[in-house]
């Protein structure tokens, strides 16, 4: 393991390399002189992960405590973070992507590079959003080779270097990072920008969906979050509507951000939706209390805007949900202030609440077919998933050990 002063040394080099701001760097200075001696009481000269964390423990006054109780503070935070980075620059030499402030950097003809590549996969017609998740990705890639001599000298050890800089991520989310390299450098290797060979050392990783088992919520739960919100206040009226499309009628997050006025037919109580992730219109019945949600935010607290998207941000600029908003914030807060636990061992974005649905549907014994259609699946091998998330309708598939021929059926 490194000193603990070179590593400072090169990871303060590191960051002003990335652009970040002086004061910032004032700021992690601080906090290194503090872990500085924080080693030297303890006689400790080489970095220590394990050594660091005591240090985030002891500052915070009870870190991994607070972290329990949900009462962590901002600055508790970032003082966890100077002690990954640091950890994170010793196995890897380089500031992980998802901190790194380099793809914003990006310039000359790594830039370049990027830019044509954009237009490469529009050129494929790939989906407005395979587009920008790739840039993002293929931005990080590009920005993690510059740390290793530049895509001319990009190679399988280079790539494994990437792939190691992944661990902790969902298995999902690797398979999409490495498909997004993948794609980027097969453009790359038709520009001549790389080696062909790298291609074949992108490691494949299958995360099935069918090994998952989705989050769902206890029906009185979904209920105490839904009465938590605060109605009488503008935010709380759009949070509303938002939680009860999604609970109520199965929409994803991304198609909730995207509705608009056109897309509600108020005379046939109907709401017809070209879904996002799919490109198939689907036609849902619009349920009497999502409507009026809808409406009372409309009419007494959607901020003035000539927009056509009909949920907005309520800050300034005002306008529409970002692509990046998953809206997971706000689940998270009124699920807080309803006293429902919050477990750090499930999901509990806004899509949990579109698994709770199907599991319930299902349970309430509605044909597999017609839960696939309300969910917008277009195929019902996805919505067979959700019988692993009901202890019931597992029970009703159980064997009896007791019953007649069930030593045969093993």
């Amino acid at each position: 393991m490194a000193m603990l002063s070179a590593l400072v040394s090169g990871l303060d080099a590191e960051l002003r390399r990335l652009g970040y701001k002086e004061s910032t760097l004032v700021w992690y200075r601080g906090c290194w002189r503090r872990l500085a001696r924080f080693f030297a009481a303890r006689g400790v000269e080489e970095f220590s992960l394990d050594v660091a964390m005591v240090w985030v423990g002891e500052a915070c006054d009870g870190f991994f405590e607070k972290e329990r109780a949900g009462t962590l503070k901002p600055t508790d935070v970032y003082l966890f973070r100077v002690a990954q980075m640091l950890g994170e620059y010793a196995v890897h030499g380089a500031v992980l992507r998802r901190y790194s402030r380099s793809v914003n950097k990006l310039a000359g003809e790594a830039a370049d590079a990027v830019a044509r590549f954009q237009d490469w996969l529009r050129a494929a017609d790939r989906a407005v959003s395979t587009v920008r998740v790739y840039m993002t990705v293929a931005a990080e890639f590009v920005a993690f080779t510059a740390t290793r001599g530049g895509l001319a000298r990009c190679d399988a050890g280079v790539l494994g270097a990437f792939v190691a800089t992944l661990a902790g991520y969902q298995a999902k989310t690797v398979e999409q990072k490495l498909c997004a390299v993948r794609s980027f450098l097969r453009f790359a290797c038709a520009e001549g920008l790389v080696d062909a060979a790298v291609l074949d050392a992108v490691p494949v990783v299958r995360s099935s969906r069918q090994a998952r088992i989705p989050s769902v919520w206890e029906p009185g739960d979904v209920t105490r979050i839904l009465e938590a919100v605060d109605r009488g206040n503008p935010c709380g009226k759009r949070d509303y509507a938002i939680i009860l499309l999604v609970a109520r009628l199965g929409l994803r997050s991304v198609d909730v951000k995207r509705l608009e006025f056109a897309d509600f037919d108020w005379p046939g109580n109907r709401l017809s939706v070209v879904q996002a992730k799919t490109g198939d219109r689907v036609q849902l019945p619009l349920l009497k209390e999502v409507g009026w949600a809808v409406i009372d935010y409309i009419r007494h607290g959607r901020p003035v805007c000539d927009c056509p998207q009909v949920f907005l941000r309520h800050l300034a600029p005002i306008g529409p949900f970002s692509d990046q908003d998953h809206l997971h914030q706000i689940l998270v807060k009124h699920a807080r202030v309803a006293h429902v636990p919050i477990s750090e061992k499930r999901r509990h974005g806004m899509h949990s609440l579109r698994h709770t649905l199907a599991t319930r549907l299902m349970e309430d014994g509605t044909p597999i077919e017609q839960i696939a259609d309300v969910l917008g699946h277009q195929s019902v091998r996805s919505t067979g998933v959700y019988l692993k998330s009901s202890l019931g309708l597992l029970a009703r598939c159980a064997l009896d050990p007791d019953a007649p021929g069930w030593e045969a059926s093993r």
